[in-house]
């Protein structure tokens, strides 16, 4: 009879690759799970949602340098309209907090592809070739993402009781680099102050 828990030989000391070896590619043996505090007991440290001194992130637009962080906490912590967080020439990821009852304004992106992910609310989607006649309506809501492709026109409403808190990314960057927006009055302003 087959018991699936005794798969001796195959998955005992099976080595699993560790994402925290900070030189994967240095041509030196990759470092596994049983030896990791071994080698570098110093390297791994469990994130908390805080930075090493015990504050909250800082939000702010760390492009274009390498960066790492975990993007549901400060999506979560993020209390602003838009916030870039990270800028470069291919790609910008901006934390967005949409008020009870607010949308982003219907807009289109003609030379560029978006993706949204939703941390924590909800809302409803609409997208479509024309700003009077969305064809996609979706409802989306904690963990749910949706991509909007360069040239469509869409929306998003905060249907919910509590703000939406979700990060975009676009391909190429759609704000410039450093770009805060305290509210959505605030983003509109600069919108049409950047198209003039």
């Amino acid at each position: 009879m087959y018991n699936m828990y005794n798969t001796y030989p195959y998955y005992i000391n099976t080595p699993v690759y560790n994402a925290y070896n900070p030189f994967p590619y240095s041509g030196t043996a990759p470092m596994y799970s049983s030896n990791l505090f071994k080698q570098y007991p110093n390297q791994y440290i469990p994130f908390t949602g805080k930075e090493k001194d015990g504050s909250t992130i800082k939000l702010k637009d760390y492009g274009p340098q390498p960066f790492a962080i975990n993007i549901e906490e400060a999506t979560l912590q993020n209390n602003t309209f838009r916030t870039a967080l990270w800028t470069g020439s291919h790609l910008q990821v901006t934390l967005m907090s949409i008020n009870v009852g607010e949308d982003i304004g219907f807009e289109v992106h003609p030379g560029l592809d978006q993706f949204i992910r939703i941390e924590e609310g909800q809302g409803l989607v609409v997208m479509g070739d024309t700003k009077d006649k969305p064809d996609f309506q979706e409802k989306v809501y904690d963990d749910f993402a949706f991509i909007i492709p360069a040239g469509k026109w869409h929306n998003l409403i905060n249907t919910g009781y509590r703000p939406l808190k979700l990060y975009s990314i676009y391909a190429p960057p759609q704000h410039p680099k450093g770009t805060v927006h305290a509210t959505k009055a605030i983003a509109e302003a600069a919108e049409e102050s950047h198209t003039h």
